[in-house]
């Protein structure tokens, strides 16, 4: 059965096969060469030719192509429903780029003039899928061969051009384990302030996907030694710059991460440039409501600049809420703990957690009995509660602000496993209200907080 990969690899194919037959030139161009050079297959593919983009157009025919990008001379052509769409763009220089990130215009030329404006080497090269035959005005086989990013020509002008490059040079380098050229290097750190000018939606995503990768700690390593932390916001990149340890404990720790996942990295960093890695930081510092409170308003203004989506932000502030909790988790704080393993983001949670434990031998423990706990049953790991705020009414209180700390007095009871069943928690409550009301007292906070997912 063919696949996607290998069904779109044959569209492609095919558009080149037809531009050619129509007395045009076309060639694989870009990443899908790079990726094939190297064994990788292509997630998609570019044709460059000499044709224009009505000629595309009148050529595929008007419903199977989508004029996207016919400004700069790309023009989208749609194939069968099991292969991915194939960008076809004219051979082109870019002229002029205003605002950094984009060209003003385009002027179309030919393939070794169209090579010069891109941006790395191992991006620069052409392919041709019928002879099988590599075109390379750029240097790109030897880069790839040596493991190399090279800027394509002046790095300072392919910088000036877009500064996004400065960070996809660092993907790359991190994507393939190759070096950060010398002169390209040198470039970046030229130009690193001026990486601000670029959105924070792009500058996201592209440590998004660095940070995915199992790589991680190099990316990171690379971004400190490109001097590209002036991008993110201070409470982020000014620590791990300025202090040669944090950024140490963020790198080991981030390499001891086991599991692909943005947030839970990300989660990584804050808690290394914050200091709650370093040795000595205290277990309960996370431990009351207001700190917690403290922590998702911070976290909140630090996703709203980074252009988090909902779910990252939710998922890095739920990961530092149970840090401290989770390594230093007993069997009498399990109830404190027990509603981060039962949330949505709970394998964020136990993976930072661990990670974190790279540098702290007496932390194991904690995560030990959390990983003992997660093999429960479900149905012992987050019991169905015995009672809820109907049973209190019965026994006479009000609703307000005390029936959270009861409802939560009687949850953490159960989840110590002292009472199972709906009788002994209504005789429990019972006695509770009894005795809280001879001596006027409620529970208190730290016995009723029952959190997210209980």
């Amino acid at each position: 059965m063919t696949t996607t990969h290998e069904r779109s690899r044959e569209f492609a194919v095919e558009v080149v096969s037809q531009l050619r037959k129509a007395g045009h030139q076309a060639l694989w161009a870009g990443g899908c060469v790079r990726d094939h050079l190297v064994g990788r297959t292509p997630k998609d593919y570019d044709v460059a030719t000499d044709a224009r983009p009505r000629q595309v157009r009148d050529l595929f025919g008007h419903r199977q192509t989508i004029p996207v990008g016919q400004a700069f001379g790309v023009i989208t052509v749609l194939g069968p429903r099991d292969a991915a769409p194939i960008e076809v763009a004219t051979f082109r220089q870019d002229v002029g780029y205003s605002d950094g990130r984009h060209p003003d215009a385009v002027r179309f030329c030919d393939p070794r003039e169209d090579a010069q404006r891109r941006d790395f080497t191992i991006n620069g090269l052409f392919f041709d899928p019928l002879s099988e035959e590599v075109i390379d005005y750029v240097g790109g086989q030897a880069d790839l061969q040596a493991g190399i990013v090279r800027a394509i020509g002046d790095p300072h002008q392919r910088f000036e051009e877009d500064r996004l490059r400065m960070l996809r040079a660092v993907r790359f380098a991190t994507d393939f384990a190759f070096e950060l050229e010398s002169n390209t290097l040198a470039a970046i750190r030229g130009h690193a302030p001026f990486l601000v000018q670029v959105s924070a939606e792009r500058i996201t995503n592209e440590l998004r996907r660095m940070l995915a990768h199992p790589r991680r700690a190099r990316a990171v390593e690379l971004l400190n030694e490109a001097q590209l932390w002036a991008a993110f916001p201070p409470s982020l990149g000014t620590p791990l710059q300025d202090s040669g340890d944090r950024l140490a404990i963020a790198l080991e720790c981030l390499a001891a991460l086991s599991w692909s996942s943005f947030p839970a990295a990300l989660a990584l960093l804050v808690a290394a440039a914050e200091g709650r890695l370093d040795d000595g930081a205290p277990l309960d510092e996370d431990g009351d409501t207001a700190s917690r409170h403290e922590l998702s308003r911070r976290m909140a203004d630090f996703a709203e600049q980074m252009r988090l989506s909902n779910q990252e932000r939710d998922a890095v502030i739920e990961a530092l809420n149970a840090l401290h909790p989770i390594v230093g988790t007993t069997e009498s704080t399990w109830p404190e703990v027990q509603p981060f393993l039962v949330g949505p983001y709970a394998r964020d949670c136990i993976e930072v957690a661990r990670a974190a434990a790279c540098r702290h031998s007496h932390w194991r423990a904690g995560i030990e009995l959390c990983n003992d706990r997660l093999s429960w049953p479900y149905d012992r790991l987050n019991p169905r509660p015995l009672i809820d705020g109907g049973d209190l009414k019965r026994l006479g209180l009000k609703p307000g602000p005390a029936f959270a700390q009861w409802l939560g007095a009687v949850r953490r009871e159960q989840l110590l496993e002292r009472i199972d069943s709906r009788a002994a928690a209504l005789a429990w409550l019972e006695a509770a209200v009894a005795s809280s009301s001879n001596s006027r007292e409620t529970p208190g906070p730290q016995e009723s907080s029952p959190k997210r997912g209980s």
